[in-house]
């Protein structure tokens, strides 16, 4: 099993920035990839970011690519969202999630195996 729990969502006027940090604990070995999701009240949850367990290979949804950056502490099992130049519409519950398997996209939830609480993200206008 993989734990996962997020930190660092809050309330941001729209221009700003936050970090999201994912740490993961238990069998880490096990993870292929990390994702970044996102729900907004009476929406699906969608794809945000996406990067594999060894730190390579980051891949972004449009509506976020240029304004957020994932990345991953080796040292502490964290994985972080880095989110500039936020937008009202970036308002959502993100959660992280991991996956151990290659098959299907890193975009589709259903491809995911673990997931943390999530963390509230609210942007102003």
């Amino acid at each position: 099993q993989v734990q996962l729990v997020e930190s660092g969502g809050g309330l941001v006027q729209a221009g700003g920035s936050l970090r999201l940090s994912c740490a993961a604990s238990g069998l880490t070995f096990t993870i292929h990839t990390m994702g970044w999701f996102r729900q907004a009240p009476g929406k699906e949850r969608e794809f945000a970011a996406s990067l594999y367990w060894s730190g390579t290979n980051s891949d972004y949804a449009d509506s976020v690519k240029g304004r957020f950056a994932i990345s991953k502490d080796n040292a502490k099992n964290t994985v972080y969202l880095q989110m500039n130049n936020l937008k009202p519409e970036d308002t959502a519950v993100y959660y992280c999630a991991a996956r151990r398997g290659v098959g299907g996209s890193t975009t589709f939830p259903g491809t995911y195996d673990y997931w943390g609480q999530g963390t509230q993200v609210t942007v102003s206008s």
